[in-house]
């Protein structure tokens, strides 16, 4: 024979010594069955935890504690923020956007004009006149172009079929509705 080919069962594994040895031919059914457990030196190599090199972690942002305070880490308490947006912010995004831009500023008064040397830049227009404005430069709706309406909700009424088949004598028939 070129090699050893066959399986060997105590080859990789550990087989008993002395006194348990003899305890073991006693009391199991196949003494020549293998115990189970692999011979350390023999099943990984290399063994796990014999690398002469030590693991280091790599150095991240989250590993720096200065700028990583618990209170940014912990997501228990990430609850949703709320986020208000008031009229007249909603107004400037309004002013803001393509169509806003084409509406004219609000005018002042003469006598705010004398009292402030430099014109204000931000426009005070409340929601209700930049929304006027807006639909008056393309309207939102239009005869070919009508708002969603509900849906029509009908109400179901039953209407008896024929009853299923059933005991005639019996406590609750059973009663079919379309």
């Amino acid at each position: 024979m070129a090699g050893k080919r066959l399986a060997d069962q105590t080859l990789y594994h550990l087989s008993p010594k002395g006194f348990w040895k003899k305890f073991r031919d006693v009391m199991v059914v196949n003494p020549e069955i293998s115990s189970g457990l692999p011979l350390p030196d023999k099943n990984r190599y290399p063994q796990p935890g014999s690398r002469p090199e030590l693991y280091s972690t790599p150095a991240t942002m989250a590993s720096d504690v200065a700028q990583n305070p618990y209170w940014k880490r912990d997501v228990r308490r990430a609850y949703p923020q709320l986020s208000v947006v008031t009229q007249a912010e909603y107004s400037k995004v309004l002013l803001a956007s393509p169509q806003g831009q084409s509406i004219a500023p609000p005018k002042e008064s003469s006598e705010e004009s004398e009292k402030s040397s430099v014109p204000a830049t931000e426009t005070n227009k409340s929601l209700s006149e930049v929304l006027e404005a807006i639909n008056k430069l393309q309207p939102v709706f239009s005869e070919s172009n009508l708002p969603p309406t509900p849906s029509i909700i009908t109400k179901w009424t039953p209407v008896q079929e024929e009853d299923a088949p059933h005991d005639p004598n019996a406590y609750w028939p059973m009663k079919l509705y379309k």
